[in-house]
């Protein structure tokens, strides 16, 4: 009979059922054999809907995806096309920029692409920039951002490691500026090469006028007010995570419909629905990842497995080291927050044992999942992004590798120097 079920959950996991059913069918026959109590998986999803932070995560989901339903990514490529345009390498940072404020807002790597690949793509391929850099650039670009506030994966950590959202939110702050200048750097390069072979000793273009800026500027004001509202209200202490996520709501709310109009109150029922569908899945996840968790450690899973790094990992570097190993395989074979409920409750006690701060921690495993998110042969973003712009993915898999050295060099020297995570905290 157990055999049975293992194996109808094997088959269940390769034809696509919801990761959610399979891990609470792999929890509820764990309990089973224990002979354990089935309500335990119900009291989990009890303590999980009762956490304040689930109010949070659900709020900053709705925020995200009103924007995304709105203009919201074009006006914000106008204005950073317009002050950063015609720089050498202008156009790439001007991706570098509008996806990571998109993917800091939404959350989710692939609304970046799908919503900002159709408008950047053709932009560079005009602007002369070689296709398969641009292609590159786009692909990796979709999760950048993870680190930045008010990220949900960021959200999600904080309430499975149980560390505060406030201080992850400062945290990823220099890591993702960190990474987003390394990649500016590599496009300034791309872009002064491109300029000396398209118009070698002169300016392509004449850069824009103050009024173009200025128009830019007044159309997307309400959009990069936001950041302001978001993290001053909380780091100046005068607002909660929940209650700063209930005031960028409203924020958003009034800015699409009331001033912009671009999301009318018919257009609210399938946002909500679709915000409700991406939470009740995760809480689903959350519920039965951590009753599973639970019957792990009633197995002594966590210390059998920390016995055994013990034995053959001596030094903490050591385990730095095959913990990116390990999360870069997570990163490509599990969505972001299937990861975070399944792999952090384990890895958490295991790191504590080698002095890693669990901030630390934090910071490097959403950076090892953004980059997994667009690591060959199956990362995620490399699919979305073969589907997006009509490319087979092993075209992408090759425009993605400069970018993918880049976000790993980044990977070293935040696991390495962890004063770079800690210092604006402490």
């Amino acid at each position: 009979m157990k055999s049975f079920s293992v194996l109808l959950l094997s088959l269940a996991a390769l034809s696509g059922a919801p990761l959610f059913s399979v891990i609470a069918g792999a929890s509820i026959l764990a309990l089973l054999i224990l002979q354990i109590d089935l309500s335990l998986v119900i009291i989990e999803m009890y303590r999980l809907a009762s956490n304040p932070m689930l109010v949070a995560l659900m709020l900053f989901a709705l925020a995200g995806y009103m924007l995304a339903e709105s203009n919201a990514s074009k006006r914000l490529v106008r204005l950073s096309m317009a002050l950063l345009g015609r720089a050498p390498g202008g156009l790439a940072i001007v991706a570098l920029l509008t996806s990571a404020f998109f993917t800091a807002l939404t959350g989710a790597s692939g609304i970046t692409i799908v919503a900002l690949g159709g408008l950047l793509l053709p932009a560079l391929v005009e602007d002369r920039y070689p296709e398969k850099f641009s292609l590159g650039l786009l692909t990796t670009c979709g999760s950048l951002g993870l680190l930045f506030p008010p990220s949900l994966p960021l959200i999600v950590y904080g309430m499975v490691a149980e560390v505060k959202i406030s201080e992850l939110f400062v945290a990823g702050v220099l890591p993702g500026l960190l990474m987003m200048t390394l990649l500016a750097l590599y496009s300034v390069w791309q872009g002064a090469r491109k300029q000396r072979r398209s118009c070698p000793g002169e300016r392509c273009e004449a850069p824009r006028s103050m009024g173009e800026i200025m128009v830019a500027l007044k159309e997307a004001v309400w959009e990069l007010l936001l950041p302001v509202v978001v993290i001053g209200g909380i780091f100046s202490g005068f607002l909660a995570v929940s209650e700063a996520a209930a005031i960028t709501v409203l924020y958003v709310f009034l800015v699409e419909t009331v001033i912009h109009r671009e999301v009318t109150l018919r257009d609210l029922p399938p946002v909500i629905l679709k915000t409700a569908v991406m939470v009740g899945a995760i809480v689903l996840i959350l519920g039965a990842s951590l009753a599973f968790n639970s019957f792990l450690v009633d197995q002594q899973v966590p210390s059998r497995i920390l016995e055994l790094m013990q034995d053959h990992v001596q030094s903490r570097t050591g385990f730095l080291i095959l913990l990116n190993i390990f999360l870069l395989g997570v990163g490509c074979l599990l969505d972001m927050f299937s990861a975070l409920v399944i792999v952090v409750p384990l890895i958490v006690p295991i790191a504590a044992s080698y002095g890693v701060d669990p901030l630390h921690l934090g910071v490097i495993f959403l950076t090892n999942l953004q980059i997994g998110y667009s690591t060959p042969p199956v990362g995620m973003d490399l699919f979305i992004a073969g589907l997006r712009f009509e490319k087979p993915v092993i075209y992408l898999y090759v425009a993605s590798l400069p970018f993918l050295a880049i976000l790993l060099t980044t990977l070293a020297i935040i696991t390495f120097f962890p004063s770079l995570t800690l210092v604006l905290v402490r």
